[in-house]
């Protein structure tokens, strides 16, 4: 009964979505020139940026496929792949098999009458995909976007949710002995990211807080994205 509830409660934010971006496109909504690197400068640094964009997105690809031929026992030894990014001096890490791919920021559609993290809705190879700035919806300190911006389109379940993030560094495993669970007490885990993390791991000296998709795509705060009043 809790998951015909959850996927209904799915059905309908994406339904509202797809009327507030088919809205916003009636009355010739765009994006501000503040979300959209116009220099030169920004235009040569994302031109760049491509094919190791595209590189990312293979390796996801080919993980999948090699996950699938080669089962769960190599993950066991090698450890799970994870994407890491960066949020302020904050390395996260989400698990690949959520990541749909990595984006430049593109132009998103403003929608009206949301929470203020959620920076509008964009057409995602065909989709209507929300748009969350991520730093925002940990109550972080805001910054203004630059060419190393980047959009994680994160899927779990039927739900499918872009977030704004400072950087991807890498795609990378981290085997299960370098993991420490959520449930001990941990002082390397930011007070912002507990409700969120399954745990963190340590990587030749690097803490990497560890995010778990389901909770955060589906937390609270997540599914209640309109504005308050």
């Amino acid at each position: 009964m809790a998951s015909d509830n959850l996927t209904t409660r799915q059905r309908e934010i994406m339904l509202a979505q797809a009327r507030a971006m088919a809205a916003a496109q009636r009355s010739g909504a765009s994006t501000s020139a503040g979300n959209r690197p116009d220099s030169r400068d920004s235009m040569v640094g994302a031109r760049a940026s491509a094919s190791a964009l595209e590189s990312q997105l293979a390796q996801i690809t080919q993980l999948r496929t090699d996950n699938a031929l080669t089962g769960a026992q190599s993950n066991a030894v090698a450890g799970e792949q994870y994407l890491v990014f960066s949020l302020l001096e904050c390395e996260c890490a989400l698990k690949a098999e959520h990541i749909q791919g990595v984006e430049r920021l593109i132009d998103v559609t403003p929608v009206p009458n949301v929470a203020a993290w959620v920076s509008g809705v964009i057409n995602l190879r065909g989709s209507i995909a929300s748009v969350v700035d991520l730093r925002m919806f940990l109550d972080m300190e805001p910054l203004p976007y630059n060419p190393r911006t980047r959009l994680l389109s994160v899927q779990y379940n039927e739900m499918v949710i872009c977030l704004i993030v400072d950087g991807v560094s890498e795609m990378t495993p981290i085997p299960a002995s370098a993991i420490t669970n959520i449930s001990v007490r941990q002082s390397n885990i930011p007070q912002w990211a507990i409700s969120y993390a399954s745990g963190s791991a340590v990587l030749d000296r690097r803490a990497i807080v560890l995010l778990d998709a389901a909770r955060l795509l589906f937390s609270d705060k997540m599914q209640r994205y309109e504005a308050l009043e």
